[in-house]
C-alpha cells in the first residue's frame, strides 16, 4: 500500500519504532495520522542509502555507521512551516506595548526559540531596528541544522516576503538580480545583528543569559504535556522577572504551567514564585 502509488507506507510496527525514536531524541510525539508524512519525508533517503524498506532504514540509522544519517532523518521529520510577520498581533504588541514601556539604559534581549528558516527572527529584527530605542540582542535557535544555515543566508523567494510591510521591505531587503532574480535577501546589517544556533528544546539549555521576551510559537503542539511542562519550566528560568512569552494562537498554557499568566491571546507574562 502507498499514499500516492509511488511512496511506500511503513507498517504499524515500523512506524512505532520511528515514533519512539523521535520522541526519545526530540521529545516530539508523532501521532499515527502522520504516518504518510513520515513516509514522504524519508523515502528518498531510503533510496539514497540503497535500502529496501523502513525497517531496514531504521536499523541502519540506529547503527554506528548510520549516525550521520540519523541526524538527516530527524531534520527531515521536523516541520518548518513559517512566514514573515506570522500572527501579526504579536508584532503589534511588541511595538505598541512592550517596547514603549521598556526602561532605557538596558539591553533588550529576545530569543526566538524555534526560528526555522529565519522568517520569524528577521520579522522581529525589523521591528526592533525600527522601534527599539535601546541596544538589543536577538538570539535564534532551532533543532534543525539545515534550516539554521538557510536562515543565516537570509534569501527568500518573492512570494515568501509578501507579508513584510512595504516600508520594512524597502528598508531591510534587497531584490536579487541575475541568478538571484525572483529572490529577496535580508540586508547584511540585519543578518549580522541576529545570532543563529542549533538547540534541542528537549535537552537542557546552555547558558544563554536572561531574556525579556521569548518567542516559542507553534512548537509546543508537537510535544506531550509532560514535555511541554519541562520546556516551559526551562523557558521560565531564562526570562527576566515579568518577561513575556509568545506562543502560537492554537496553543495554550492552561493546565501545563503555573509559571505564566495570560496577558492577551497567546501572550503570557512570567510570574514570581
Amino acid at each position: 500500500m502507498s499514499a500516492d502509488n509511488a511512496t511506500p507506507i511503513p507498517t504499524d510496527q515500523e512506524f512505532q519504532l520511528f515514533q519512539q525514536l523521535i520522541q526519545q531524541k526530540l521529545g516530539i510525539f508523532l501521532p499515527v495520522q502522520k504516518k504518510a508524512l513520515l513516509s514522504n519525508r524519508l523515502w528518498k533517503r531510503l533510496q539514497a542509502c540503497d535500502l529496501k524498506g523502513f525497517g531496514e532504514y531504521y536499523r541502519f540509522i540506529q547503527s554506528p555507521q548510520g549516525r550521520g544519517e540519523l541526524s538527516t532523518a530527524l531534520e527531515l521529520i521536523t516541520t518548518n512551516e513559517t512566514y514573515f510577520f506570522r500572527e501579526q498581533k504579536h508584532f503589534d504588541y511588541l511595538q505598541d506595548e512592550i517596547l514603549p514601556n521598556y526602561r532605557p539604559g538596558h539591553s533588550f534581549r529576545v530569543w526566538s526559540a524555534a526560528s526555522s528558516t529565519g522568517e520569524e527572527p528577521y520579522s522581529i529584527a525589523m521591528v526592533l531596528k525600527d522601534r527599539c530605542n535601546c541596544d538589543w540582542e536577538l538570539l535564534c535557535s532551532d533543532v534543525n541544522r539545515t534550516v539554521v544555515e538557510q536562515a543565516k543566508i537570509g534569501i527568500y523567494p518573492d512570494m515568501r516576503v509578501r507579508n513584510i510591510p512595504p516600508e520594512y521591505l524597502r528598508r531591510f531587503c534587497r531584490k536579487g538580480v541575475g541568478p538571484q532574480t525572483g529572490n529577496v535577501r535580508v540586508i547584511a546589517e540585519l543578518r549580522q545583528a541576529v545570532q543563529f544556533f542549533t538547540l534541542n528544546l528537549h535537552e537542557d539549555f546552555p547558558d544563554l543569559g536572561k531574556f525579556d521576551l521569548v518567542f516559542l510559537r507553534n512548537v509546543l503542539i508537537y510535544f506531550e504535556n509532560d514535555n511541554k511542562t519541562k520546556i516551559l519550566e526551562r523557558i521560565a528560568d531564562k526570562l527576566n522577572p515579568g518577561g513575556i512569552l509568545f506562543v502560537g494562537h492554537s496553543e495554550s498554557l492552561h493546565g501545563i504551567s503555573n509559571r505564566f499568566v495570560p496577558v492577551k491571546p497567546a501572550i503570557y507574562r512570567l510570574v514570581g514564585r
